[in-house]
């Protein structure tokens, strides 16, 4: 596979900041044309709904976009309890679930306290803990032949005196959702703690970002849990990422202690619109799903082919090990000097020797195996160099 051609050089001093290396960034840094960039770290969908489509078309948003949209979202909330079958008092909007989990530590997470986080899993929710400044808890998941599953005895003991345990299911990176019972009777352990030392329990957040390539929810134990907050999102199955739309679903009471914190108007009347109509259209998520599922098992089966078979996932996109990080970081180098951005991780990350791959189009996914079928016969000894970071 020929390089693409070399980009014109960007500017010597840095625009602003950026959470990962953006698509200008990497073109410069590897003389790849930026048309040339395909992005495989992201977790985004490839193909936003038909009906999506069709709005942004014909900008049907009910109201202009000279105004700001009203407060309460209502006809996106409208939509949402619909969705979830659960209350619009239940329902808290945001711009994305990013935003949901920054009110959850802007509302629950003091200075000091502590935040419990099973690893390997999304770095928003360590970060967000270090900025209230609270102190995260790591703890290790169990092993990649366990499903990386969460660890319950040492998240219940961990959790004892924690304000926030941040739970992700499926869980990203590692692809895979927890096993049937175990945050119910995670949840029940919490209680019962909680109950025995006269004390609250913790605030537990269960990131269900990649739920509907499962088709299932765990938000109904938000009634036997009082202190559970589900968070859902349009960026993954709905193929909506741009749009900037996540939810919220809680008990009423903690929903009114979130409110405070959440900014007006942050979520547009193109996005309140164009989500809700999604959310009302089950058909045109139902297709994305099975799309995505679909090219998830024939990118699979490709890697496999290669020998560089890709763990279990049900979300969209894979994980991928290489036995060791320099093999991670010099396959991560030549794609990009192709133009495709793998999700790379840490030195000190416990996925250090992986890469992980979003689910794209048919015609972008052979292009990231033609890629990697000249690498990989390549790879070098482990003590070659390591190519950079592509996200912090």
């Amino acid at each position: 596979m020929s390089q693409a051609p070399a980009a014109q050089a960007a500017p010597a001093t840095p625009l602003g900041y950026a959470w990962e290396a953006t698509d200008e960034q990497v073109s410069a840094r590897y003389g790849v044309a930026l048309s040339a960039i395909v992005r495989f770290d992201l977790n985004t969908s490839p193909a936003p709904p038909d009906l999506a489509l069709r709005l942004l078309r014909v900008g049907a948003f009910g109201r202009p976009i000279s105004e700001y949209p009203p407060s309460d979202y209502r006809d996106l909330v409208a939509a949402a309890a619909e969705t979830y079958g659960v209350g619009s008092d239940e329902l808290l909007v945001g711009a994305g679930a990013d935003e949901i989990l920054d009110l959850v530590a802007k509302a629950f997470l003091r200075p000091g306290a502590r935040a419990v986080i099973p690893t390997p899993t999304y770095a928003m929710y360590g970060i967000l803990t270090e900025q209230r400044p609270a102190q995260p808890i790591a703890v290790p998941r169990r092993p990649a032949s366990d499903g990386y599953a969460l660890d319950r005895p040492a998240v219940r003991e961990a959790a004892r005196d924690a304000a926030v345990v941040w739970l992700c299911s499926p869980n990203n990176p590692t692809g895979l959702p927890e096993p049937s019972g175990a945050i119910a009777a995670l949840l029940r352990e919490l209680r019962a703690d909680a109950d025995a030392a006269g004390r609250s329990a913790p605030v537990v957040v269960l990131d269900e970002a990649y739920a509907e390539f499962v088709g299932t929810s765990l938000v109904e134990l938000r009634a036997s849990y009082s202190r559970l907050i589900v968070v859902r999102t349009a960026s993954k199955a709905y193929a909506l990422a741009g749009l900037r739309v996540g939810f919220a679903i809680a008990p009423s009471d903690l929903v009114r202690e979130m409110e405070p914190y959440r900014p007006p108007g942050s979520v547009s009347i193109p996005s309140v619109a164009v989500v809700a109509a999604a959310l009302r259209d089950p058909d045109a998520l139902r297709e994305n799903v099975l799309r995505v599922s679909a090219e998830r098992a024939r990118l699979a089966d490709a890697l496999a082919s290669l020998g560089i078979p890709a763990g279990p996932s049900v979300a969209n996109f894979l994980l991928v090990g290489f036995g060791d990080r320099v093999r991670a970081m010099a396959v991560a180098d030549g794609l990009l000097r192709r133009g495709l951005v793998p999700r790379t991780f840490g030195a000190s990350h416990a996925l250090a020797d992986h890469l992980r791959f979003t689910v794209r189009s048919p015609l972008e996914d052979d292009r990231l195996m033609a890629a990697l079928a000249e690498i990989v016969p390549t790879l070098p000894h482990p003590a070659f160099g390591a190519a950079q970071e592509t996200k912090p």
